[in-house]
């Protein structure tokens, strides 16, 4: 398989007003630019705007988080820097609940669990480790999961973050035995064929910076046979 990147005519947007655009994120693009130099999603989605709407000049979007780059699933860019700041504020605020999809090589010791670790990034091989207690430099991290659905060799986990730490889902569902398939940084034992892994930002709730309406916004999961088998 093949990986299929983001254009401006194959964009997946899965909310769009003046303010903000939602985009399902496809693996392999970046959010932001970075060392690589390959072009970001920010900059496709910029040049999907210019040339809808026909605007001269620089396109105005401001990137309000980010995805790893192997992840698929929401993301939220501000078309506006009002809504930009106010969404920086509710992302601080934990007002944003986010919910993610991950399909793991081992079924978790609980149905049901809360994880407390402290991560610690490296720089150096772009990972974070996780401790059962604090160790210098680390920073704490909260998720809650849930056991959804078994499959044949896969268990698909809910899960919803209280912090939102560098590779935190990956580094701290590894650290008790559930690795996410395709994700050899994290102890998979072979990668998925596109570079994914197999882990979804699937569904977002917040109430819209300007408007104020509430937006309950899911993304459609990847074209895979994995995935199919989890609807």
């Amino acid at each position: 398989m093949s990986k299929v990147l983001s254009t401006k005519s194959n964009l997946q947007i899965l909310f769009e007003d003046n303010h903000l655009i939602v985009i399902n994120k496809r693996a392999g693009d970046i959010v932001q630019g970075d060392k690589t130099g390959d072009q970001p999603l920010s900059e496709v989605v910029k040049e999907y705007i210019k040339e809808k709407y026909n605007k001269p000049g620089n396109v105005y979007l401001g990137v309000v988080h980010r995805l790893d780059r192997p992840t698929t699933g929401l993301v939220i860019f501000a078309k506006t820097s009002k809504a930009l700041s106010r969404l920086n504020t509710m992302f601080a605020k934990k007002d944003v609940q986010k919910t993610y999809w991950a399909l793991v090589n081992t079924k978790p010791p609980k149905v049901k669990d809360t994880l407390v670790n402290w991560l610690k990034k490296n720089p150096k091989n772009n990972k974070s480790t996780a401790y059962s207690k604090e160790v210098p430099d680390s920073k704490k991290a909260i998720l809650h999961y849930e056991l959804l659905k078994s499959l044949e060799r896969y268990f698909l986990l809910e899960i919803n973050l209280e912090t939102g730490r560098h590779h935190q889902i990956r580094s701290q569902l590894s650290n008790i035995g559930c690795i996410i398939k395709g994700d050899l940084k994290y102890g998979a034992d072979r990668s998925n064929k596109d570079a994914s892994i197999h882990l979804h930002a699937r569904h977002i709730t917040f109430i819209h910076p300007v408007s104020k309406d509430e937006l309950n916004i899911t993304a459609p999961l990847p074209e895979d046979a994995l995935w199919n088998a989890c609807l």
